[in-house]
């Protein structure tokens, strides 16, 4: 079995009560299959559901909500199989950000049964942009989680990106200095 982490955190999942949770729904390809989506530029789809399912579920379980929901919820809730930008391009009418979570709620249907929490969290992850107000709290906080990781896995590669620079950078001045 392989190492499974979210980002930002260095817990091997795969060895704890939450990969229980979620364990099922790894082993669908449709699942599988988001690692062949970039998502936010720096990452892939599977890798952004997998960190939302991670983080919601240890919210929910601090704050004694359905965290098994959240989690399932969570790795389903950009269930969709398109690249954001050619779906940009060929219907900008109709806003991705807004019409998404319909389409991974769809998709996620015909793989499983959902419980309600589920079904809401998939179909309001982007509220307020869906308009449709959230039924449970567990909805509010992954539309929250869904934010905080995408920022997270849009900064996180940077300050790398800039120490090898500098580093790179150090390297020429030493060389330059011999």
């Amino acid at each position: 079995m392989q190492t499974l982490k979210a980002t930002g955190s260095k817990k091997n999942l795969t060895e704890s009560e939450y990969y229980q949770i979620i364990a099922d729904l790894l082993e669908l390809e449709e699942v599988r299959n988001l690692r062949h989506f970039r998502h936010h530029i720096m990452t892939t789809r599977f890798q952004h559901s997998l960190n939302v399912s991670y983080y919601n579920y240890k919210l929910c379980k601090a704050l004694r909500l359905d965290a098994e929901s959240a989690a399932r919820a969570g790795l389903l809730h950009d269930l969709y199989f398109y690249d954001t930008k050619e779906y940009t391009k060929s219907s900008p009418a109709v806003r991705h950000s807004k019409h998404h979570p319909e389409i991974a709620l769809e998709n996620a249907e015909k793989l499983l049964s959902l419980n309600e929490k589920e079904r809401d969290m998939i179909r309001n992850h982007m509220f307020p942009m869906t308009f449709a107000l959230p039924k449970y709290a567990e909805t509010y906080l992954i539309t929250l989680v869904d934010k905080y990781c995408a920022v997270m896995e849009f900064m996180l590669p940077q300050p790398k990106r800039f120490l090898n620079f500098v580093r790179h950078k150090k390297q020429q001045v030493s060389d330059f200095q011999l």
